[in-house]
């Protein structure tokens, strides 16, 4: 399955970021959709709408040190979080939510989401950013597509 246009579909139905990505690995985390959703919906937006770390790449954390980390070891999942996100960086120049939205978008911090039009989707990356961080979610979990 492909992992990296289930979070694209997943956050075109109107879940955040953070949501679209941890979604995608729902049968990896074995765990139920509203458990899922109400981990990950805070990391939306960069944490809350911050615009801090791309709330995509905290679904990636939150999926491969779940899936992958044993819990104790943090030198084991330091490694592999940081060279997954060096992964997004490289490809697409930051973590950092503020810097991969441009303009006006990037400076809101309004708690309140702008609606999900056919204009939000022109304009924003955040899509992209899903697919991205679940195909490298993908690739350090060793899933084929």
């Amino acid at each position: 399955m492909d992992k990296g246009q289930l979070a694209v579909d997943n956050f075109k139905t109107g879940l955040n970021c953070a949501q679209a990505v941890v979604l995608a690995f729902q049968d990896e985390l074995k765990l139920d959709p509203l458990t899922l959703k109400k981990l990950s919906i805070s990391f939306g937006g960069g944490l809350g709408r911050q615009r801090l770390t791309c709330g995509a790449v905290s679904g990636m954390c939150m999926v491969l040190g779940t899936v992958l980390s044993d819990g104790v070891d943090k030198l084991y999942i330091y490694d592999i979080i940081q060279k997954a996100c060096k992964e997004f960086k490289e490809q697409v120049g930051s973590v950092i939510c503020a810097e991969l939205l441009d303009g006006e978008t990037a400076k809101s911090t309004n708690p309140k989401p702008e609606d999900r039009t056919t204009e939000y989707y022109k304009k924003r990356p955040c899509a992209e950013l899903c697919r991205l961080a679940a195909e490298i979610t993908q690739k350090y979990l060793g899933l084929n597509k």
